[in-house]
């Protein structure tokens, strides 16, 4: 199995660290005070992919309590507020139900 420090990393956008936490399986977000968070809006944006490297090099490093780290892509809106970046994501983030759009 590769580790994730091994993988070629790729930033399209504005991204962060996520894992699961490893007593609950709740998702987690890496944060710019070396911690973990279950709030996106505390996790640490990265924009390159040598601070993606160093975010996940330290998440790794830190895996008490975490496991599976990975970066993920995140949107931002005009007002700042950190959204995900793909469905993926979303689904992590809310569970497994999303409200679909009801056809008119």
């Amino acid at each position: 199995m590769t580790s994730p420090l091994e993988q070629k990393i790729r930033i399209t956008g504005p991204s962060i660290v996520t894992a699961n936490r490893t007593f609950d399986g709740a998702v987690i977000y890496r944060n710019a005070s070396q911690g973990w968070s279950t709030e996106l809006a505390e996790a640490a944006i990265v924009r390159t992919v040598a601070e993606a490297r160093a975010l996940l090099a330290e998440s790794v490093a830190d895996d008490i309590g975490a496991v599976g780290a990975y970066i993920a892509p995140v949107d931002i809106n005009d007002g700042g507020a950190i959204k995900p970046g793909n469905l993926r994501e979303l689904i992590r983030l809310r569970g497994v139900t999303i409200e679909l759009p009801v056809p008119a």
